[in-house]
């Protein structure tokens, strides 16, 4: 009888949490119970939609064209680029850029089945769709420069040259040295090495991690204070109106969102950044790096590691900058230029 009672009870905890690791579903955008959609959308070829926002110069009348993918928690209503320049810089450079919400972010379907891979012919798809042309810049903030490493991996044909701007780097790339990924790594607040860890060795679990109660979850989801520079405080200020970007970018799940970009982006990919080619070696284009000295979200040693690394990688380090210098004053125009002016 004892027996079967611990069989019993050990039944029901694992159904337990079994129940508690699952993930709800996601709200879709215009379905019954999902938010409306409002925003302008592509139909893909596997039948999801990609939500998108145009700026800059019709594209019709554009000597450029750049598509900017956005970071963590945000969306497409957040493009520091274009959006920043004044209408005589944008009418001088006629540069166009179009904003998409990563799928699971903003009005773009979920896709779980998303990988490193199927992001990059998304964006491919985006530009077909569009009509951007055979070839395009491509820019990525924070998490968005996954899709930039991405690109320059499955799709550098179509890259008329593309910029990282304080790309997120996984810390079990193969060509990190150890010892250089294990002190960028203790760098963190430790509930962010946890939260890592949880998305890279198990996965299945970061849903429950970063909603459960009884340990500290991500303080990047959080927004603690210690990870943001000063000049990171002053910036938010600053933006401050862009804060409800974050309910949007969210408004579907935080699973299939927030979530998910963990999974991927800090689990095992299909390629190692640090083995490709340079995608122009005609100097037919360029491949810009930017990130802010002070930066306490990416830390600053790997970027200059990854530069040394790879050599056709034109790195800019900005002093006294932290995460959020893209919406600083005057780097929007300077990072736009410098992509657009090539080798110059």
């Amino acid at each position: 009888m004892y027996r079967e009672i611990t069989l019993f009870l050990l039944i029901g905890l694992v159904a337990w949490a079994y129940q508690a690791i699952q993930p709800p579903p996601p709200k879709i955008c215009g379905s019954p119970d999902g938010p409306p959609i409002t925003a302008s959308r592509i139909k893909l070829r596997d039948g999801r939609h990609l939500a998108y926002k145009e700026h800059g110069v019709p594209k019709e009348m554009a000597k450029h064209k750049l598509i900017f993918v956005h970071g963590f928690s945000s969306c497409r209503l957040d493009e520091p680029l274009v959006t920043q320049l004044s209408p005589e810089v944008v009418e001088e450079l006629g540069v166009y850029s179009v904003s998409f919400d990563k799928p699971g972010y903003g009005e773009s379907d979920p896709h779980p089945n998303r990988t490193m891979k199927s992001l990059a012919l998304d964006i491919e798809e985006l530009a077909d769709q569009l009509g951007i042309g055979p070839k395009f810049y491509l820019v990525g903030y924070s998490m968005g420069g996954h899709a930039v490493w991405s690109c320059l991996k499955y799709i550098p044909h179509r890259l008329a040259g593309a910029t990282l701007m304080a790309p997120v780097i996984n810390y079990w790339w193969p060509g990190l040295p150890a010892n250089l990924s294990k002190e960028a790594y203790n760098l963190m607040l430790p509930q962010d090495q946890w939260a890592l860890r949880v998305a890279h060795h198990m996965p299945f679990l970061v849903y429950w991690w970063n909603t459960q109660k009884l340990f500290p979850a991500s303080a990047v989801i959080s927004r603690r204070p210690e990870n943001f520079s000063p000049q990171d405080l002053q910036i938010l200020q600053k933006i401050a109106r862009r804060q409800h970007h974050k309910a949007v970018a969210t408004q579907q799940g935080v699973f299939e969102s927030l979530h998910r970009d963990m999974r991927i982006g800090f689990g095992k990919w299909e390629f190692d950044p640090l083995d490709l080619d340079n995608p122009f070696p005609n100097n037919e284009g360029n491949v810009h790096l930017w990130m802010g000295d002070e930066d306490r979200l990416v830390p600053v040693i790997v970027q200059r590691y990854v530069a040394k690394r790879l050599p056709w990688i034109k790195y800019n380090e900005v002093a006294g900058a932290g995460h959020l210098f893209g919406y600083a004053d005057g780097i929007s125009e300077a990072i736009v230029r410098a992509l657009l002016d090539g080798h110059k």
